[in-house]
């Protein structure tokens, strides 16, 4: 039925990859760097641990460097931030504010199980494996 974007799955998976990324080193920049805006008061472990993790790995997916590492510890971050700040209060994520962490993690475990893809430096460094 929509055919009309089947020839552009290969750039939409590396937009996604990009813009998730982007996304993501922004919530470590908050923490560790209070840029753009500072972050709400959180324990030193959470801003450091997760901050930086946040950070690292937010930018190693956008320019697609080590991305499946990167993303695995993306995903599993996410899922213990869920856990930790939103999966007690309530069952539902709508309920319990906590549907970007859980897009994040499923996000991120894609990400993980698909690689890099095109217009990244794993790319550049791997020419020989198959595109997504």
């Amino acid at each position: 039925m929509a055919q009309f974007m089947t020839g552009y799955t290969t750039q939409t998976y590396a937009l996604l990859r990009i813009v998730a990324g982007f996304l993501f080193l922004w919530h470590g920049s908050q923490k560790i760097l209070g840029f753009p805006m500072p972050a709400m008061e959180m324990p030193a472990f959470i801003t450091y641990g997760a901050g930086g993790i946040e950070l690292i790995a937010g930018a190693l997916i956008m320019i697609g460097l080590f991305t499946r590492w990167a993303a695995f510890v993306g995903s599993g971050l996410m899922a213990a931030a869920y856990w930790m700040a939103h999966g007690m209060t309530a069952l539902f994520p709508i309920a319990n504010g906590g549907e970007l962490a859980a897009l994040y993690c499923f996000l991120f475990l894609f990400i993980a199980a698909n690689g890099s893809g095109i217009w990244s430096v794993d790319d550049i460094l791997e020419p020989a494996k198959e595109p997504l």
